[in-house]
């Protein structure tokens, strides 16, 4: 174990080294942090309603929970399941704990670039609006809200990725996870949204997150506008805890799986489905 926990972190800086230099990767994860920024210097002359709070100042930690969401659920199930169709995968599977290796430096690059996403949109956005408050309670938040974060998004996202083999089918996940943003009070407040959809909701990790990273950036005062009039400090911690001893469960399962059924006449059989499918 000790051995392939070196291996990963050794690997996983590699890979976010690669990351920070080469254009085309910082452009893929930098993009929608622009379009966030874009969407919260907008919004900021509209007020949350019921209040004088600027919606922008509100929308900007609810989008920084949204990416940690997307870093855990999307990135790391587009990154397995492109490097499972060219082979990178199979190759990790045939060395010395290469699987373990492979999973903790994914952790490390996927966690560190979504932390860069993160920074790309707070420090701008400080500037950009008014009204951010983080206090003692808000750090301490956020030393429990951040890693509870990854544990309960990128086992679900291994998940999702180890259960496709061709990337083109993740559209087919990434639909719902943008509907779900759409109803996660991340741009406007849930609690303008019929009881249904707010129950919805609050089944998934992104309502949470944005909720978690609300609380510990925004007045207590702005509390009254979220369901209960509280931040449900208690509740964020149950729901992401429940997802993470989820995706703990399933995502080994459904990665041994992956993982078995690997090998050189697979990789070979997907990447002449793919050059078929260009050729058309």
């Amino acid at each position: 174990m000790i051995e392939s926990l070196k291996a990963g972190v050794a690997r996983g800086l590699v890979e976010l080294r690669q990351t920070l230099t080469t254009a085309q990767d910082l452009w893929g994860y930098f993009f929608p942090s622009l379009g966030l920024l874009i969407t919260v210097f907008f919004t900021n002359r509209t007020t949350v309603p019921g209040t004088s709070f600027s919606l922008g100042a509100a929308t900007l930690p609810s989008s920084l929970g949204m990416l940690l969401a997307f870093g855990g659920l999307l990135t790391i199930a587009q990154i397995l399941v492109v490097e499972r169709e060219d082979g990178t995968l199979l190759r990790a599977k045939a060395t010395p704990n290469g699987m373990n290796g492979y999973l903790i430096g994914k952790v490390i690059t996927v966690g560190g670039m979504t932390l860069f996403s993160v920074l790309a949109v707070l420090i701008p956005g400080v500037f950009l609006v008014d009204g951010l408050d983080v206090d003692l309670g808000g750090a301490l938040t956020l030393v429990w809200l951040l890693p509870l974060a990854v544990v309960a998004t990128m086992p679900i996202g291994a998940a999702i990725g180890s259960s496709f083999e061709n990337p083109r089918n993740l559209g087919f996940v990434m639909m719902p996870v943008f509907g779900l943003v759409a109803i996660s009070g991340i741009f406007y407040p849930i609690t303008g949204m019929p009881g249904w959809l707010q129950a919805v909701a609050q089944i998934f990790p992104i309502y949470w997150l944005g909720l978690g990273m609300r609380s510990a950036f925004l007045p207590d005062a702005l509390a009254s506008v979220e369901l209960g009039d509280s931040w449900r400090h208690l509740e964020t911690f149950g729901v992401l805890a429940l997802w993470a001893v989820l995706g703990l469960l399933v995502a080994p399962v459904l990665m041994r799986r992956m993982a078995r059924r690997e090998s050189g006449s697979a990789v070979a059989a997907r990447r002449e489905r793919a050059l078929t499918t260009v050729g058309r």
